[in-house]
């Protein structure tokens, strides 16, 4: 029997000059929220160019969320398994 799951991101944009912050939160099946941060920040010279600072930032926040991500299935397998286990990356 094939179970189908999905989760949905949701991605938030602030531009303030050159720095773009994003906020990503994820709703889990069983209700949990994680929430990740990112920001990139453009060099004075740079030409303005708001997507790019957006995906650098997005990318950050995602990175942020799937450490997270790890770090809460590591300490769910250590719940249930007390033997010693190397942290996932």
């Amino acid at each position: 029997m094939q179970t189908l799951v999905g989760w949905h991101i949701e991605m938030e944009f602030r531009e303030e000059g050159p720095r773009t912050t994003a906020a990503a939160m994820l709703r889990l099946g069983d209700g949990t929220e994680v929430r990740a941060h990112g920001y990139s920040s453009r060099h004075p010279s740079d030409p303005d160019q708001l997507r790019v600072g957006e995906e650098i930032a997005g990318a950050r926040a995602l990175n942020d969320l799937a450490s997270q991500l790890l770090t809460k299935a590591h300490a769910e397998i250590q719940e249930v398994n007390p033997l010693p286990t190397h942290p996932l990356s």
